[in-house]
């Protein structure tokens, strides 16, 4: 095996681990009560401990596809809880990272949550249309699993939360559904909070403390390359009260091992050359090996106009 293609799989099997550990992580019910808690307006003022036991059944991790028709069906048989993102390259469709229902303070109502992982604000397209295709697919498979035929009112209320880390400050966005009159001011009936996309731009130096950036701090600690793993757990424990069990513990040594050998070879930003950089100079010299474009672009994971930017001095 060439160094070349020995350094490619490497970084690629290590962003896979990483991307895994991350949604593991990021499962533990300790973890999403806080995301609940700060996202979700009927949980303030609770603790997180009382929103934990919101949480219904199980917490699914990367195996809920995201296809039309696939979503409400896994092998066949119908979903009782949720799940996520399929880790196989060539798997043929996407799945949520984690997906789960949670139980409202009435004892009545259900949400869906969805909670997406993301290493930064990707390059290859808009993270923003990737999030309302998600969360209209949440809506949309609730279809014969939610509810029947055409009861619409049915419809469960849905959150597709965004995570992404290596930004350069803390950033939040709610995104939803608005009513603007334009003629007369008919009352419509409907659910208008049934869509909600929470974007969180989570910067890889640790937040300050406060309640401002009590979640950004806790989501940077978890995935900071910047932290030893007994700095993250001194912060988990004694800022958050977050029992650190030996499974958490060692889940939470995984991510750190595992970010700084993202850092060590370079693959995350923030190091001495930019993830663009890298690209841009792997994207010519795939080219000189006689890869084509859209090929490149693959395994770039960048789009097809990006690639033939970086190619134009090789292509004229």
């Amino acid at each position: 095996m060439g160094a070349d293609l020995k350094n490619t799989v490497e970084a690629a099997d290590i962003h896979v681990q990483y991307d895994t550990a991350a949604k593991i992580l990021l499962a533990h019910k300790d973890i999403l009560s806080r995301i609940l808690l700060a996202t979700v307006n009927e949980f303030k003022g609770m603790s997180p401990d009382e929103v934990k036991e919101y949480i219904e059944g199980d917490v699914h991790v990367g195996n809920v596809p995201v296809d039309p028709g696939m979503t409400n069906s896994e092998t066949g048989e119908r979903i009782v809880g949720l799940n996520t993102v399929h880790p196989e390259i060539r798997e043929g469709y996407v799945t949520f990272d984690v997906i789960f229902y949670v139980r409202m303070r009435d004892g009545l109502s259900q949400i869906i949550i969805n909670v997406e992982a993301q290493k930064d604000d990707p390059s290859g397209y808009d993270i923003m249309n990737r999030a309302i295709f998600y969360v209209s697919r949440l809506v949309s498979s609730q279809k014969d699993r939610d509810f029947v035929g055409r009861n619409y009112n049915d419809l469960k209320r849905v959150y597709s939360i965004w995570i992404c880390m290596n930004m350069n400050e803390c950033i939040w966005n709610h995104v939803h559904l608005t009513n603007d009159a334009i003629m007369a001011n008919h009352k419509w009936r409907g659910k208008l909070d049934l869509l909600n996309i929470v974007l969180l731009g989570i910067p890889n130096e640790l937040p300050q403390q406060g309640e401002e950036y009590e979640l950004h701090r806790l989501l940077s600690t978890m995935f900071s390359v910047e932290l030893t793993a007994n700095e993250r757990l001194n912060i988990l424990e004694n800022e958050y009260g977050i029992n650190v069990e030996p499974d958490f513990r060692k889940e939470l040594d995984l991510m750190c091992n595992l970010s700084q050998g993202v850092y060590e070879r370079g693959v995350e930003k923030g190091i001495q050359r930019g993830q663009k950089d890298i690209h841009h100079r792997d994207a010519i010299r795939l080219y000189q090996k006689g890869k084509d474009i859209c090929t490149i672009a693959d395994l770039l994971d960048e789009s097809v106009e990006q690639v033939e930017e970086w190619l134009k001095s090789v292509l004229t």
